[in-house]
């Protein structure tokens, strides 16, 4: 089929994001023309169930009214203002202690950024700084973990553990060091319960600890679930585990919530769900229902004080950005948070988080899947060669992204990710009605897949 004329000039123009540039020649870009609810529509008017809510990110979905008015609002009253050199204004203001107020952990001051990477950017930035301001210069590696997304820009990239992130980019960058993946269902070894594995992730994190020297590392970075990677749940007791082991080489934790922030695991926080406490938290994404771009940073109140203390040596704190806490995004943001409150958007993703987890184990008795993982309104499955062997199929065959397409062609929107993982995602508002409707068009693709399969003899 040709490409239409906003489909050439889109090919001619715009350079993608995780795109395989030379197939999009021929393929172009499935152009999305507007959105409400759960649903986005293309050029042509066709509908689609959004079941990533964009990337992770939509939680409230489209054409939230409320949120376009305070933007405009806000817009017309202050369109631009910034805190560099002591500026301020009520939005950032009141946006940062709303963040306090709702936060897991105690939280001194809140940095904001623009987007997840920059705030990952950031984290690792002032954990360099704070541990100068120690007196601790040595202290500067940072632990990640296999399979771990957490941005793109080069510090945040080299923490991401997926190989697409760091080839041909000269990276990672060598004070990154990373940890297993804790993926029970690739990982553990037979005949080893969930419990002993994340005894031996556990295990392993020390013997990496050690071999690096403890002086020498200044923070791990984690996700709650590990979405890019996969939507990897932890196993069982994972972060209780390596808790013991951090605080027993004092290395703080950086729980990156870009993904689980704000309701997706059922809880505010996915640090609540999987019951630990960080030195300090990234988050983004739904932090605005993605409708503007920004992110925060929330910093324990011990690293704020170091923090301070050493920007009054220096003369001043030399970091920040042009739109770092902009009125426009702030207000938007506070709003998103507002939102969330009064309609109980918490409440209603354990409500629906049942019917939509039983949808998708429905999925595990497809003769194509092999695991099925998921937790409040995110989830995944892995598309296996042969069930019993758990055996991958060949990468080069490209099985997921296939699926992903007749998904698509079903209208419904979802995402490969690596290891032939198909992710689902949806926006918080998702009705019951609304995932019985995604899982049956997501079922036709899967059938479709099957069909595919056998006729290129992928299965074993």
């Amino acid at each position: 089929m040709p490409l239409s004329n906003a489909q050439m000039r889109d090919v001619e123009s715009v350079l993608h994001p995780y795109t395989n540039l030379v197939k999009f020649r021929e393929t172009g870009p499935l152009i999305i023309e507007r959105g409400s609810g759960v649903r986005v529509y293309d050029e042509q008017g066709k509908d689609y169930i959004e079941a990533m809510s964009g990337l992770w990110s939509t939680a409230l979905g489209w054409g939230e009214p409320q949120l376009a008015e305070v933007a405009a609002e806000q817009m017309r009253k202050l369109s631009f203002a910034h805190l560099f050199s002591g500026k301020s204004h009520e939005p950032g203001i009141a946006l940062a202690e709303k963040l306090k107020e709702i936060a897991p952990f105690p939280v001194g001051k809140v940095f904001f950024a623009n987007s997840g990477s920059e705030a990952n950017d950031t984290q690792v930035k002032l954990f360099w700084y704070v541990n100068n301001a120690r007196g601790r210069p040595q202290k500067k590696k940072i632990i990640s973990r296999m399979k771990a997304y957490h941005g793109v820009t080069m510090v945040a990239a080299s923490l991401t553990g997926l190989p697409a992130n760091h080839k041909s980019w000269d990276l990672p960058f060598e004070f990154v060091k990373f940890a297993a993946c804790p993926h029970y269902y690739r990982a553990g070894e037979p005949g080893e319960s969930e419990e002993q594995f994340t005894q031996r992730m556990a295990a392993e994190l020390q013997a990496l600890i050690e071999a690096e020297e403890p002086e020498t590392i200044a923070a791990m970075i984690a996700e709650p679930v590990q979405g890019a990677g996969g939507v990897i749940l932890p196993p069982k007791g994972y972060f209780q585990a390596i808790g013991r082991v951090l605080s027993k080489y004092d290395i703080p934790l950086i729980d990156d919530e870009v993904i689980t922030g704000f309701g997706r695991t059922g809880n505010w926080f996915g640090c609540e769900t999987y019951k630990f406490q960080p030195a300090s938290m990234t988050l983004a994404k739904a932090l605005s229902s993605s409708y503007l771009p920004i992110s925060a940073v929330l910093l324990s109140p011990e690293l704020c004080e170091t923090i301070e203390a050493e920007s009054g040596k220096i003369g001043t704190f030399g970091h920040g950005f042009t739109y770092t806490g902009h009125p426009v995004c702030a207000a938007v943001g506070l709003k998103t948070i507002e939102l969330y409150q009064q309609r109980d958007i918490v409440g209603h993703v354990r409500k629906m988080a049942p019917h939509f987890q039983k949808r998708l184990a429905d999925l595990g008795e497809h003769p194509l899947v092999g695991e099925v993982s998921g937790i409040g309104l995110i989830g995944a499955i892995e598309l296996v060669a042969n069930k019993q062997t758990k055996a991958s199929f060949d990468p080069a065959k490209f099985v997921a992204p296939t699926v992903f397409n007749f998904a698509q062609e079903e209208g419904v929107i979802t995402r490969a990710t690596m290891g032939d993982r198909i992710a689902f995602c949806p926006p918080l508002v998702i009705t019951e009605a609304e995932i019985d409707e995604l899982f049956d068009r997501f079922a036709r693709a899967l059938d479709r897949g099957l069909d595919w399969v056998k006729r290129e003899a992928l299965l074993q």
